[in-house]
This record gives C-alpha cells, structure tokens and sequence, in this order.
C-alpha cells in the first residue's frame, strides 16, 4: 500500500504518531534533523563529514526503536539532540579521544564572541582559528553548553533536557564556560581590555 506523505506544516509533536502509525513519516522528522545533528554532532565530536554521517545514522537509528518511549511532555528536539548526545559521548569514551568543536562558518565565529559579551572587550580581530584553539582548550562540558547555547542558540530548559542536568546547574556551568573562556583569553596572551 502507498502513502503520500505530507510533512509541510505539522509539529514534530503531530509527527511523531503518525510515525508509529506509518514508518514513511520517520523521513520527514529525519529531514528536519539532518543538517542541525550532523552540525552538532562534528562540533563536539571533532569527526570527520563522513564519519559524522555514519554517527548520524546510528543516532537516526536509536530515535526511531526509542519513539515509542518518547515522552511528549519534553520537546521533540530536546529528545533528539539528547540521543544525540548520548550516542556522541558513549562513542567519545569508546575512542577515549578528546572532543573539539570547530566553528566553520564566519558569522558562527563572530555571533560566539557578540553572545559571550566579550566582543567589546576584545582589542583585536579574533580568527576562527583563535577562537576554535580557546574552544579546544576548554574541558568537554563547557565547550558544549556554550556550543548549545550560544551555536545552537537553545534555551536553558532544553539545555536541561538535552545534558539531563538542573537548569540551575546548566546556568552554572555556561556562566563557568563564559569565565573560562575568558581566562584562557589572556592565558593565550590575546589582550582583552
């Protein structure tokens, strides 16, 4: 039997039933993901495109035998980018190698400085290889609440549901991240005024 699948103009909340109903609808949620967890899986798990899209596949694999176990009091993509991130650190301890985010695109570098309210702090032109170095250095957890906060532009509450941690803590730790940050400024000698 065939079905015509419509995925323009519902919810993530409407597709998810439709999903379990039909297996065809699975694509339009696996569209919708694709770009946003292939970016946010390269950034913390400094993999290459293709390894990154193989990482994707399993992740895309873990929601689909889990949707039935989908609480839909939580946001979809909050659940999601939790499969995500769990896939990402299970196979992170795996290789036991460390994690870099990489900022690729201009304005992503730009934005991340503006969002950490350095931009008027800083007396030169920070490179995305500058910024990219300081990310680096920082320890996992908070190269990935700035990444989602400040990157993937999420708010606390889905930063919550995605590290399972209080939102007090994830307050915590971005405003920690911030100060590290900044602290591994000036210890790279990158003046800030």
């Amino acid at each position: 039997m065939n079905y015509i699948i419509k995925c323009e103009g519902k919810t993530d909340e409407e597709l998810v039933p439709l999903v379990l109903e039909n297996q065809s609808y699975f694509l339009c949620l696996m569209e919708k993901y694709e770009s946003k967890l292939l970016r946010y899986i390269m950034r913390i798990s400094n993999v290459r495109y293709e390894d990154a899209e193989d990482v994707l596949q399993e992740v895309f694999i873990k929601v689909y035998e889990n949707l039935n176990g989908f609480d839909p009091d939580l946001k979809f993509s909050s659940w999601v980018y939790r499969i995500a991130h769990n896939h990402v650190i299970s196979e992170f301890r795996k290789k036991r190698n460390q994690t870099e985010i990489i900022l690729s695109e201009e304005e992503d570098w730009q934005n991340f400085v503006s969002d950490l309210d350095i931009a008027d702090q800083v007396d030169i032109q920070l490179s995305k290889e500058v910024i990219n170095k300081v990310l680096n250095s920082l320890d996992v957890k908070y190269r990935e609440v700035l990444f989602l906060k400040f990157l993937e532009e999420r708010d606390y509450k889905e930063i919550s549901d995605i590290l399972k941690k209080p939102m007090g803590t994830v307050a915590t730790l971005i405003n920690r991240a911030k100060e590290k940050f900044k602290k591994e400024l000036v210890k790279q000698n990158i003046k800030i005024l």
